[in-house]
């Protein structure tokens, strides 16, 4: 009790002399042009108006760089680093390709996420970083693990979300869809990396302690990325006080229990056992990877495999709700596989080609990113294309919310859910092939070096669950305005989407 009011009253005597400085050099703002970022004042810089607006940093982000002639902004403010946030494509590739070298996660990224996600790819850089990408990139690219992917979506689906739909359809029971299918893409991605099964879908169970302790350790993670002042999560995380003590309480709790599997694994693998399967950690252990690597791995698969799937279907269903042409479009090519008095099947190579569905996908996370930026820290001085300076140690933030947000990459329909706008021009009879679009552009799967090795796997489990619940159902929210965009480490519907589901056919939304 005593720390924590300590740290209160540290915070308040930093605000007020945030205000008195503001008062002191209010006429001294420092010269600069606002289109280029915020009001910035000496000392403080943007202090205020980053405090201000830290509930809606998305939005604010995009009105500034909307009105920036680089579409490019600068931030300084006391207590960060200075930031470079862009929407330039030019820019971003500059950043993920041309100057890869300059530009890695750095040691300010990696320390938001060490704690949850320790030394595993997506937290690390340079030589640790290749290592494990040349070992996952073997993995995710043998048509086994493909094949065993399909596999395990088609047990899900038959056996667990349908007959949820189906008793939810039958009793006009309403469902949060952004928490089913979170629990889904959790029990998924557990059976891939794992080999385990958390019985998610399971509702007449609790969520599995795993669950709740991997939820707690993600969002409070990504509060450390937005604090208007980072000195204060260092200093409880130091203290071992509020959210720091919770992120560290689940943090060990996550890490125990995927220890606990890695081990029952191995010792089945070594006793013969059968424990050995298509799960990608069998595939690690066998390699002969040690403990605490594959430990790692294993994590930052769990979270890129579960919550940003879900979060783009989720968006997804929303916006079909909204556009039931776009979605009979879908049903239509889903349909298209399934030959004249044979049963319904969905393979990976007749998911490869449902264009039309793939493109649904790309509009929905044009608009509703589930990782909606990216940092980089400058390890050396660097100039941009669009004549920005980077500074060594400066955070330079590619911004895949507000790229998608820019008339001049998407045209003045860019608020509208348009999926034809990613085919040249569709055939007569089906959509045809899906134009070209820069992956600098469009970077939700990343670009470049680091671009997202389960892209394609992410395709598939997207498609097929879209795919198999709308040929059965039709999905029909509960409340007709548009859901809040929240941004945690993956964006997330604010409240959850609430919807009654029909069989299809029985009768409209």
């Amino acid at each position: 009790m005593l720390l924590m009011t300590l740290l209160s009253i540290l915070s308040l005597a930093f605000l007020l002399l945030s205000l008195l400085l503001l008062i002191l050099f209010t006429r001294a703002r420092l010269s600069c042009n606002p289109t280029n970022g915020p009001p910035t004042y000496p000392l403080i810089g943007c202090l205020f108006a980053f405090y201000k607006n830290r509930h809606r940093l998305l939005q604010w982000y995009t009105d500034l760089i909307s009105v920036s002639p680089t579409r490019t902004i600068v931030l300084t403010r006391f207590g960060a680093r200075r930031t470079i946030v862009t929407a330039n494509p030019e820019n971003v590739e500059h950043i993920l390709k041309t100057k890869f070298h300059v530009y890695p996660k750095g040691k300010p990224f990696t320390e938001i996420l060490g704690d949850f996600l320790g030394f595993g790819i997506f937290n690390v850089d340079g030589e640790m970083w290749s290592t494990q990408r040349k070992l996952a990139s073997h993995e995710f690219s043998t048509r086994s693990l493909r094949e065993f992917v399909v596999m395990t979506l088609e047990e899900e689906v038959q056996n667990r979300l349908f007959p949820i739909l189906e008793s939810a359809a039958q009793t006009d029971a309403v469902l949060d869809f952004q928490d089913i299918l979170k629990r889904f893409a959790f029990d998924a991605i557990c059976k891939v990396s794992l080999g385990t099964d958390p019985h998610c879908l399971d509702l007449s169970r609790p969520p599995p302690p795993l669950v709740v302790a991997f939820d707690t350790a993600a969002e409070i993670s990504a509060r450390r990325g937005t604090a208007t002042v980072p000195a204060l999560w260092k200093i409880k995380r130091a203290l071992n006080v509020g959210s720091e003590k919770k992120l560290k309480e689940s943090v060990r709790l996550v890490k125990d229990s995927v220890t606990a599997i890695i081990r029952n694994k191995r010792e089945e693998i070594d006793g013969g056992g059968g424990g050995g399967g298509g799960d990608l950690l069998s595939r690690l252990l066998a390699a002969g990877h040690g403990e605490e690597v594959v430990r790692d791995m294993v994590i930052s698969f769990l979270l890129a495999g579960r919550d940003t799937t879900s979060a783009a279907m989720t968006w997804l269903f929303w916006l079909l709700s909204r556009h039931r042409g776009v979605e009979q479009e879908i049903i239509d090519e889903v349909t298209s596989f399934t030959e004249e008095g044979s049963k319904y099947t969905l393979n990976f190579d007749n998911m490869k080609e449902m264009n039309y569905l793939k493109a649904c996908l790309c509009e929905s996370m044009r608009l509703y990113p589930p990782v909606y930026w990216d940092s980089k820290h400058a390890t050396d001085s660097d100039r941009l294309p669009d004549g920005t300076v980077v500074n060594e140690g400066d955070r330079v933030t590619y911004f895949q919310y507000g790229m998608g947000r820019m008339e001049e990459l998407w045209g003045k329909d860019w608020f509208e859910f348009r999926p034809d706008r990613w085919f040249d021009e569709p055939w007569e009879e089906g959509w045809g092939i899906m134009k070209a679009v820069s992956p600098y552009k469009f970077p939700v799967f990343q670009a470049g070096p680091r671009v997202c090795l389960g892209k394609e796997m992410a395709f598939i489990q997207m498609k097929y669950v879209v795919a198999s619940v709308l040929r059965q159902f039709e999905v029909c929210p509960v409340l007709s305005h548009e859901p809040v965009f929240v941004p945690l480490l993956t964006a997330c519907m604010a409240g959850g989407f609430k919807v009654r589901v029909r069989k299809r056919g029985d009768c409209c939304c």
